[in-house]
């Protein structure tokens, strides 16, 4: 697996890491200034490598920087807002 880079694609509302022909995927739901972060998705064959982890850092940060009010209704998500 090659060094992937996460992609914001904020027309599909989502953060994307490219995997070998796989996609690791963090979607999210924008309404005005709230933002909530709802669906992580993994490959199995790429699970336990710190993937879903890099793609919320992601999201968070660019949340913040959009000075968004964050939720997370993924379980996934919820644990970096504690």
């Amino acid at each position: 697996m090659s060094a992937a880079t996460v992609q914001h694609q904020p027309e599909q509302q989502r953060f994307v890491l490219q995997l070998d022909g796989h996609q690791a995927v963090l979607d999210y739901q924008l309404q005005q200034n709230d933002i909530n972060f709802n669906h992580t998705f993994v490959p199995p064959e790429f699970r336990g490598k710190g993937l879903a982890e890099k793609l919320v850092k992601a999201g968070l940060s660019w949340a913040e920087q959009q000075d968004y009010t964050i939720h997370a209704s993924c379980s996934y998500v919820q644990r970096f807002l504690s």
